[in-house]
């Protein structure tokens, strides 16, 4: 008789082709280039679980810096749920993050079983749609991201991550089928948001902004990169009101939440200048 064999290794470049096609049947609808950065960030953080050599789970498990880690794609084939492999992918992850402080973003459903590895809730995410189109923002100092340098890009990030992920952001806000700006005030960088093609429609994340008013202006004028009536996206986290607020101000409808849970110290992020998330998948 023969026997199944599971294995868990690293995703090769086209087996993370597969897990992105696997969250878009999932109703997650990925970034049409997320592939390439979510490798640039940590190319060994993407693993498979084949069952007798074929693929049926994943899991990210990106390593930031020295001290953080961020779980996603936890995903298994539905023909293959309830037998054990889910479990076995999702302990190699925390395997693979051992000793860091781990973050993630999990469907709601899900909270009490994240909870018995050992994760705390932060704060709800929550996903709007809205639809593109509208009037570019006039003599509001927004300036193309690639007319500054990626030090002053990196500087003005670090504050809202807990780690470096210098290389992600660099692929992330150079991606073709994206939009990358930044609002300059007296000399500085004072806001930056991507708009990036998906699957359906565009989603917009990051979006930072040191006030209300530079995230509304960065945030219309991306929306004006959009087709009118094309699907538009941001992902808002519930603790920031005036994010909450500038999604409900233009008419954007709630789809889908996930839980922002950490294993380890909760990380001190300036949440009140935080508002659209980079990515439900890498945080």
């Amino acid at each position: 008789m023969q026997h199944d064999r599971f294995i868990i290794r690293t995703m090769t470049r086209a087996e993370v082709d597969i897990a992105i096609d696997w969250a878009a049947a999932e109703g997650w609808n990925p970034g049409v280039r997320d592939a390439d950065c979510f490798r640039a960030a940590d190319p060994d953080g993407f693993l498979m679980g084949l069952l007798n050599e074929e693929p049926v789970a994943a899991l990210s498990a990106v390593r930031y810096g020295e001290t953080f880690g961020f779980l996603g794609f936890y995903l298994v084939r539905p023909e293959q749920r309830g037998k054990g492999y889910g479990i076995q992918i999702w302990d190699a992850g925390l395997a693979r993050l051992q000793g860091r402080t781990i973050g993630l973003d999990g469907v709601l459903a899900q909270q009490d079983n994240y909870r018995r590895s050992g994760f705390r809730l932060a704060y709800r995410n929550i996903r709007y749609q809205g639809s593109g189109g509208g009037p570019l923002p006039n003599g509001s100092g927004i300036v193309p991201l690639s007319a500054l340098a990626l030090d002053e890009i990196f500087a003005y990030d670090q504050p809202f991550f807990p780690d470096d992920r210098q290389q992600f952001i660099q692929c992330w806000i150079q991606q073709s089928r994206g939009t990358a700006l930044g609002i300059q005030h007296d000399g500085k960088l004072v806001a930056y948001g991507v708009l990036r093609g998906c699957r359906s429609g565009y989603k917009i994340g990051p979006l930072f902004a040191d006030r209300p008013e530079w995230a509304e202006t960065l945030f219309l004028a991306m929306k004006a990169q959009v087709a009118e009536g094309a699907p538009l996206y941001l992902d808002v986290p519930e603790t920031n009101p005036a994010a909450v607020a500038l999604a409900e101000r233009h008419d954007m409808a709630v789809v889908f939440e996930t839980a922002r849970m950490y294993r380890g110290a909760l990380p001190d992020l300036p949440m009140n200048r935080l508002f659209g998330v980079t990515t439900f998948e890498l945080g």
